[in-house]
């Protein structure tokens, strides 16, 4: 087992990959530098091999399908992630482990919004995007993480072995923000200076198909670890509208004794009927979701003994 791995996922970054695994190599000297590379074709993997990198591959196209082989296959006790467009700093790297190794953190956001990346981000719409993102995440999950999309993190050997990747592009960073809200892990921000991709290197994010497939995962996850609120503003919606309908056909009844619109008042009550039964559907599935959590404390406990069984099992050195 690695006590600090550098992860670097790779599609088509010749021009800055062997910078990128230069810098981290010299400001973490002890860490194993692991590049994947995922189908480039411009020497990605080459450059970084000549760099000192562990070069792997995955032939499944998606940064997401990238992190997922990563976080199968490494064992460390503390995992940074960066990009290899050089837009992270290397020298923010100290500091995360520290928090991870030191402080017990799960996961460290290296938070670019608090700094520079308004500045050195030359695409308007990707600001927009990143102040959307965040303050639906913080305002649906009540947290507090400063930066949802940066691709530069720490995490613990916990997050990693306990994370279930679902995602195969570039959403993955709001579901590992959401399900480190979701199970309490200890989230901390370091702000980082953020700087925009060098003259020739070019970005792989689609900014209006891959924000909208954000926004969208958003929606399920929000579904998916809070059904209670998902399922009970639609009862709320469907009540509501119910109601708005309802009080016409009311105040005609009081005042002539006769009820003229009982189409209206028969959609009513399926309204009702569809409320309740969506309300019940969050109740049942925010127990699901309980007995998830209480799963997940008893993987994490599994966790803990399978690393002590191997480190324990591990030969002495001397």
């Amino acid at each position: 087992m690695d006590r600090i791995a550098v992860l670097i996922p790779c599609y088509n970054e010749a021009r800055t990959i062997g910078k990128v695994v230069s810098d981290f190599r010299a400001v973490l000297p002890e860490a194993a530098v692991y590049v994947y590379d995922n189908n480039s074709t411009d020497g990605t993997a080459e450059i970084a091999a000549a760099a000192g990198a562990i070069v792997r591959h995955e032939y499944q196209q998606g940064k997401g399908n990238v992190i997922r082989r990563m976080f199968r296959e490494i064992d460390a006790e503390c995992y940074v992630m960066t990009d290899g467009d050089d837009t992270y700093p290397a020298e923010s790297a100290p500091e995360m482990v520290r928090l991870v190794l030191e402080r017990q953190a799960d996961m460290v956001v290296g938070d670019r919004l608090s700094s520079t990346y308004y500045e050195e981000n030359k695409r308007p719409f990707h600001n927009l995007g990143n102040r959307i993102v965040r303050g639906s995440i913080n305002a649906l999950f009540h947290s507090e993480i400063k930066d949802i999309m940066t691709g530069y993190r720490a995490f613990s050997l916990n997050f990693v072995k306990t994370f279930p990747v679902l995602s195969r592009g570039f959403e993955i960073e709001t579901e590992m923000s959401i399900h480190a809200i979701d199970k309490n892990m200890a989230v901390q921000n370091v702000v980082i200076d953020y700087r925009d991709r060098p003259e020739g290197s070019v970005s792989k994010l689609s900014t209006f198909s891959d924000g909208f497939r954000v926004l969208r995962t958003i929606l399920r996850l929000f579904r998916t670890y809070r059904p209670l609120r998902y399922f009970g503003l639609i009862a709320l919606l469907l009540a509501a509208v119910s109601l708005a309908f309802f009080i016409p056909v009311l105040i005609d009844f009081m005042r002539t004794g006769k009820v003229d619109r009982f189409p209206t008042l028969i959609v009513c009550g399926f309204a009702v009927i569809a409320a309740i039964q969506s309300l019940f559907t969050g109740l049942m599935l925010q127990n699901m979701v309980q007995k998830n959590r209480q799963d997940f404390e008893m993987r994490l406990l599994a966790v803990r003994r399978e690393t002590a069984s191997r480190s324990t099992d591990a030969p002495d050195p001397d």
